[in-house]
């Protein structure tokens, strides 16, 4: 294949990570069309082919070289045993931003009250070799079984305990659950297969995609503000918002005017505009941002 129509192979994980996936790639330049109706969805990077797998089979994929890169699961990595470059990490789910968590779960009325206590039970999960591992670190021998979905459900009539993940725990408790231990914290990671990094052209390529991507995640819960001061405020502004205690600072075509940009958390603009606005500022313009790379 010649230098210029060269491709990377990108795997992107289907079910419940496709969407903030999907949204990060979009928020970093990269539009993914067609993924309702194929494995292989478009995207507007003649380079980049991307293919649209389950975030459980990727890490194996870019492991064995059938794709150069792609984003999964700490989680699935670690269950496979993939030897993978672990180029990023982003906190991002289905349901909000924090990390996932795999537990050890058992009805609420369980005798079962330490992971010593599981010896010789019966757990579900689909994380087998996570759960196995995690046990023969607590030197507890018990029967891990594959679970092919609801796994909730299981406890107590077919096992006696789960593995399951959970962002906020709340579909254990309604199912009566209670959370026994945690085995690990989980979150997107960008991977890439060891012997693609050692071709330059995929590299690079590689290494532009993560710097997208990192610049994207980095802005996502920040904005742009920006406003008109009297310069003569100006060192009160600074001591009275720390926030903005680094921001640009231009002098305007008006005698003793400063134009003064930053960038804050979007959380407390709400707090600050007011007291900019007290402190004599005008002009404030708040603006989202797509990419912020430091």
């Amino acid at each position: 294949m010649s230098q210029d129509t060269r491709q990377l192979r990108l795997g992107l994980p289907s079910g419940s990570l496709q969407e903030p996936t999907f949204a990060l790639f979009a928020k970093a330049g990269f539009n993914i069309s067609g993924a309702s109706r194929s494995y292989r969805p478009s995207v507007d990077d003649a380079e980049l082919s991307v293919r649209l797998l389950r975030a459980q089979e990727i890490s194996r994929y870019v492991e064995h070289g059938f794709l150069d890169a792609g984003v999964t699961g700490k989680d699935w990595i670690a269950n496979n045993g993939s030897d993978v470059a672990v180029l990023a990490e982003m906190t991002f789910s289905k349901v909000s931003r924090n990390p996932t968590r795999w537990v050890i779960a058992v009805p609420e009325d369980s005798p079962i009250r330490s992971v010593k206590d599981l010896e010789g039970k019966c757990i579900a999960t689909e994380a087998v070799a996570l759960t196995e591992r995690y046990l023969a670190e607590h030197g507890v021998k018990a029967i891990v079984e594959f679970s092919w979905g609801a796994t909730e459900v299981k406890v107590p009539d077919l096992v006696d305990a789960i593995v399951d993940v959970t962002e906020t725990g709340s579909s254990l408790r309604a199912n009566k659950l209670r959370i026994l231990a945690t085995i690990m914290e989980s979150s997107p990671q960008f991977i890439a297969n060891k012997a693609a990094l050692d071709d330059p052209w995929k590299r690079q390529k590689i290494e532009k995609i993560v710097l997208l991507l990192q610049g994207a995640f980095a802005a996502r819960d920040k904005v742009g503000l920006k406003m008109n001061l009297p310069e003569a405020k100006l060192a009160e502004l600074l001591k009275a918002l720390p926030a903005l205690r680094n921001p640009t600072i231009a002098h305007l075509a008006t005698p003793e005017w400063v134009a003064v940009e930053t960038i804050i958390d979007e959380s407390v603009v709400r707090e600050i505009i007011p007291q900019l606005k007290a402190l004599g500022a005008e002009g404030i313009i708040e603006y989202p941002l797509n990419k912020l790379v430091y």
